[in-house]
């Protein structure tokens, strides 16, 4: 009897063994996937980044004074005016800029703050507008005349 008690306990052991030596192997394998499924995270969020260029001038009879020419990065869906928000000082009214680093409109002498987006005037308010990765942005200090 003790040497059926001994083989069944050896086999009980092995039993242990293997079933431990089997679990650690799923574990890595888990650390691996865990591991890979962050990079294709960060590699995800590397491709919905995007890079924008704003630029912001006074433009006046003598000379065009540059106040700021910067490329950021941001993530997709985000709007022009989080990104004027978050890097420069801006005060707006319902989406529409009215001082950015200090300079604000002026009605009597008919100064505003404009923008345009590749070249071409924008026809929404900073807020409605997202930025795409590549654009160009002036905001330029002018008369409205």
């Amino acid at each position: 009897m003790s040497k059926w008690y001994s083989v069944l306990l050896a086999m009980v052991m092995a039993v242990g063994v293997l079933v431990g030596c089997g679990s650690q192997e799923e574990e890595g394998t888990s650390s691996n996937q865990e591991e890979q499924v962050e990079e294709n995270t960060s590699a995800n969020e590397e491709e919905q980044a995007e890079e924008v260029t704003v630029q912001v001038e006074i433009a006046n009879s003598k000379e065009d004074e540059v106040i700021a020419d910067d490329e950021w990065t941001v993530e997709e869906g985000t709007t022009l005016m989080e990104v004027m928000e978050e890097n420069y000082e801006v005060e707006q009214t319902e989406g529409f800029i009215n001082s950015i680093e200090g300079i604000a409109g002026n009605e009597e002498e008919k100064m505003a703050w404009m923008y345009t987006i590749n070249g071409e005037e924008a026809m929404v308010g900073a807020n409605e507008y997202e930025v795409e990765d590549g654009d160009e942005i002036a905001f330029n200090y002018q008369s409205w005349e």
